[in-house]
């Protein structure tokens, strides 16, 4: 009857996973709130298939573990020195000024100075799986806005470290759940805290001169599945031994990436433990949501409401202010701002952590977990309000603020809007052919270090049409679109065609569908960037399996003049999968019959290609 129920609990729980969290993706909302809602609804707020998810969330937050080691295996010292003034400056300003703010908030309502810190500590904190997997999927991780977020996450998270030292210093009330006693709690506080510098020390150690010999003799192996255990046994076994030591499993995990982040092996951990991470954390926001307590918003849904706008409106309030001192641009400053208003998944960590100590009580904590998993809800639509409303309404606002359209002091034929991998290509090569061209880039980092290289780039959005016009795209003959995002692509070609309809426009794409997107928003011509380079590394495939230069030449030659005119011809059938399926089959099987009547006997005496 046990297992029974184990696997039908599984089958829910996996089950509203691949139902909610794809329609939440299509939909544009995110995984995370696809979670979030799988969980409500097989909760009690929902069908009611589940109980309050509080076991399943106790095992599901090592999932924040995973999370935090894979974290820490992704900063290598020389990112961190990069990023050490907004390391230090925006994200350590982001947890002081928010943490202060919410305190006196708190402090008025509550009375008690102890429970306003640490609310004001916790709900300082935001969503690293959230806001990572956003900047990802939208490819604004190298944009201000990304790195910006991206260094307050890093510093919130090493953050937690002094909060849980603190925390146990709140205790307000009685201990209402009694926490597990600890191996280390008879002996005496100084001795504790040399069992505690000696497992840190431990895994600095193990980390830097032990693990790496190790994990070479398990490579010998070649057995992916021991490596994989092996992966998983060394997150266990930190997380256990800070576990005993009375710290936080999150913390040692967390250190144990950052030491291990030079290790040759960082790779291999990552992608052996990325699927656990993922399914764990899936799990933890399933089990959120199945713990939110309807009731609750029921019984209070102004104190909800009141509380949800109070979190959102300070977040946002600080972020914009220093998002301001650290210059980032108004578009930038205003998706900072609004990705990193919710509350964090390492919340309902602190939130248990607070009820095992008697720092919170029950009614003030569940207030505060939905008024938490609501904000994490409401951010995915709150970055669709602002993709969808906001931004385009910014542009004239963006023009007094950021780079005015003046500044650009010449007018050349050739307008390259994106300078980053394919753009700085087509860029030296048009330079040493002598083509006159006006570079124009949103990187301001890479503008400074192209202008070292002698390129004379212009900061700015491309997808702003007074830009393009003080660029001279009146005048120009051609539009180069070689963004590094595909949605950059798609508003520079719309405002490109929308404003200079008979400027001709090359646009870069990442693959076939990118291409067909792009063509119907207007390119007249599109490049896929890894055609004819495939194409190139396959002609070496034909060399070294016997074929002559001139067979391979031939034979690359046909490949892309057929790929070409199939392009053209299903990007007609496009809307119909089934027709555009059979027909890509068709030219699929007259390529190869084309390949195969190429006679080698034509050829076999020409050796000049060879």
């Amino acid at each position: 009857m046990h297992e029974t129920s184990f696997f039908l609990q599984a089958i829910i729980y996996l089950s509203a996973a691949v139902i909610f969290v794809p329609l939440a993706a299509r939909l544009g909302l995110g995984s995370v709130l696809g979670y979030l809602i799988a969980g409500i609804g097989i909760g009690p707020a929902g069908l009611g298939l589940i109980g309050q998810g509080q076991d399943l969330l106790h095992f599901a937050e090592f999932g924040v573990v995973m999370m935090l080691f894979v974290i820490g295996l992704e900063l290598e010292l020389p990112l961190l020195w990069k990023l050490k003034n907004w390391l230090i400056g925006l994200g350590g300003l982001q947890v002081v000024f928010t943490t202060l703010i919410l305190f006196g908030v708190f402090y008025s309502i509550f009375g008690n100075w102890k429970e306003g810190l640490a609310i004001g500590m916790i709900l300082s904190m935001s969503s690293t799986a959230i806001v990572l997997q956003t900047l990802n999927e939208k490819g604004l991780m190298k944009t201000q806005s990304g790195q910006g977020a991206f260094s307050v996450l890093l510093f919130q998270d090493m953050a937690v470290i002094p909060m849980l030292a603190i925390f146990p210093l709140l205790a307000t009330y009685p201990v209402l759940v009694e926490a597990e006693k600890g191996a280390l709690d008879s002996f005496p506080a100084w001795l504790k805290t040399v069992f505690v510098l000696l497992a840190i020390g431990s895994i600095v150690f193990l980390g830097r001169f032990a693990l790496n010999p190790l994990f070479h003799l398990l490579a010998k192996t070649r057995l992916r599945e021991v490596f994989t255990a092996a992966s998983l046994l060394l997150v266990l076994l930190i997380a256990q031994l800070m576990t005993v030591v009375g710290l936080s499993p999150a913390l040692g995990t967390f250190l144990a990436g950052v030491v291990l982040a030079t290790s040759e092996f960082r790779h291999e951990l990552e992608s052996d433990l990325e699927p656990f991470k993922g399914l764990l954390l899936g799990l933890f926001f399933i089990s959120v949501g199945a713990s939110l307590s309807i009731e609750i918003i029921q019984k209070e849904p102004l104190q909800i409401f009141s509380l949800v706008t109070l979190i959102l409106f300070v977040k946002i309030l600080v972020l914009l202010v220093l998002s301001k001192i650290f210059s980032f641009s108004l578009d930038q400053s205003l998706f900072f701002a609004l990705s990193l208003s919710q509350v964090g998944e390492f919340a309902f960590v602190l939130f248990t952590f607070s009820l095992q100590n008697g720092i919170l009580s029950e009614n003030i904590v569940a207030l505060l977990v939905a008024s938490t998993a609501i904000s994490m809800g409401l951010t995915p639509l709150l970055l669709l309000l602002y993709e969808k409303v906001i931004l385009p309404r910014i542009s004239l606002v963006k023009s007094s603020l950021g780079t005015a359209p003046e500044i650009i002091e010449e007018q050349h034929p050739v307008i390259i809007a994106g300078f980053g991998k394919y753009g700085n290509m087509l860029g030296r090569f048009l330079r040493v052919n002598q083509i006159p061209m006006t570079i124009i880039d949103d990187d301001s980092e890479r503008m400074e270090v192209l202008s070292k290289f002698g390129f004379k780039v212009y900061f700015g959005d491309p997808s702003r049409h007074q830009l393009l016009e003080s660029a001279g795209a009146h005048k120009a003959k051609l539009i180069v679109a070689s963004m590094d995002t595909f949605e950059k692509q798609k508003e520079v070609i719309e405002t490109a065609k929308k404003h200079f309809p008979k400027i001709p426009i090359l646009a870069r794409a990442g693959d076939r569908e990118e291409a067909y997107t792009l063509k119907d928003l207007g390119a007249d011509f599109v490049f896929r960037e890894t055609r004819e380079s495939a194409v190139e590394m396959g002609k070496l495939v034909l060399r070294q399996m016997g074929k002559r230069a001139n067979q391979a030449e031939q034979m690359a030659f046909d490949f892309l003049t057929h790929d070409e005119e199939g392009f053209e011809e299903l990007f007609q059938h496009r809307a119909d999968r089934k027709t555009y399926i059979s027909l890509a089959k068709q030219r699929n099987a007259e390529l190869e019959r084309l390949i195969l009547s190429e006679t080698p006997e034509a050829d076999k005496d020409n050796h000049g290609w060879d």
